[in-house]
């Protein structure tokens, strides 16, 4: 966890004592800055005081235009009400911080107040409220909004993140489920029929099936897994597919892993899903299926060739999880991967490039 997450972190558990420890920090940077300008003019309890006051100012300043004027006003692109309330409120806080200093602070300093300044000209006296007071407190205030919607931006980034990692674990789980149906229901038949024959490779099928789905259901829940699990989970889902096809169907696998890099879980499952599909029908003739997979550090190639009956639009077809296996890269892997789909009248073919994390 970066040090930023770590404070937004720390500012959701504990708003209120982490604005408290702002101002805190606030008051003792001033009080610093006020002590090394004033050396020993002015005494180190006047300093604080002075500053504290000023604090007072600053504070309901701050909360006035980072939670009243910008959200409900200027973000709301209601322009004209944001100036209008900007300039009433602004008016009323240096007021009220100028009446603080004349009655509160400087008595306490043993200033005896100017006869001369009446109520009056207090009320009045715009560019010394202007010029002297709200330079000074709303200066903080503007610090404070920009560090409040830096804040949101950065919270807005967490909640789209957040929402992406959760589309994305959706989706995970739909493909999880998009396993064919067909395909189980055709196994299990074919592992039956097996059963039936007395087939010495009938346990060695059952336990191929058995590792497919305990794969899916139990080993890849997290959004990488390292790729010799998918290497094995295919070798499985191809072996159980050869079951239903008699020898006219070549299927081709070469794996090359020089380094066991994490990728996402099930997506070549979806690809190679789809060669079967479409590759391994009867009308083909003479159905072929060429797998390479390419496994190193910093780089992973995958490549499906099959062969299709002539004049079908696997493309095209709505069913595969071509369209949700687009999306998945899209949310795991945006901008590190390439998916290129090639289709003419007599074959199909995926490359998929990713460069793992």
């Amino acid at each position: 966890m970066s040090l930023s997450e770590k404070i937004l972190d720390f500012h959701k558990k504990h708003r209120v004592i982490s604005h408290i420890l702002f101002w805190v920090v606030v008051l003792l940077v001033q009080v610093s800055s006020s002590s090394y300008f004033n050396a020993d003019k002015v005494p180190f309890k006047n300093n604080l005081i002075g500053d504290g006051t000023n604090l007072l100012a600053q504070i309901p300043a701050a909360y006035f235009l980072a939670y009243f004027i910008v959200p409900r006003f200027f973000l709301q692109q209601k322009y004209a009400a944001a100036i209008i309330y900007f300039l009433i409120g602004s008016y009323v806080i240096c007021l009220l911080s100028r009446l603080e200093v004349i009655f509160i602070e400087e008595p306490f300093y043993g200033r005896a107040r100017n006869p001369n300044e009446t109520i009056t000209e207090i009320l009045t006296d715009v560019s010394k409220l202007a010029y002297v007071y709200f330079f000074r407190i709303f200066s903080m205030a503007f610090v404070f909004m920009l560090i409040k919607l830096l804040k949101d931006q950065l919270l807005l980034q967490q909640h789209t993140l957040s929402l992406r990692k959760e589309k994305a674990e959706t989706e995970l789980k739909m493909l999880k489920a998009q396993l064919n149906p067909h395909f189980l229901f055709n196994t299990l038949n074919n592992i039956y029929s097996l059963s039936l024959n007395h087939s010495p490779v009938t346990s060695t099928a059952i336990g191929r099936l058995a590792s497919i789905l305990d794969y899916i259901l139990y080993r890849c829940h997290d959004a990488y897994v390292p790729v010799s699990g998918e290497v094995s989970l295919l070798n499985n889902y191809m072996d159980l597919e050869k079951l239903r096809y008699d020898d006219r169907l070549v299927v081709t696998f070469t794996s090359s892993v020089e380094k066991d890099i994490c990728i996402a879980p099930l997506i070549l499952l979806s690809i190679v899903e789809n060669a079967f599909k479409h590759g391994a029908s009867h009308e083909t003739g003479y159905p072929e299926i060429n797998i390479a997979l390419t496994a190193r550090e910093k780089y992973f190639n995958f490549e499906v060739y099959n062969t299709c009956t002539p004049g079908a639009k696997i493309q095209n077809d709505n069913s595969i999880g071509l369209v949700n296996l687009q999306h998945q890269l899209e949310l795991l892997y945006p901008g590190k991967h390439s998916l290129a789909i090639m289709q003419d009248d007599s074959f199909f073919k995926v490359n998929l490039n990713i460069e793992p994390a």
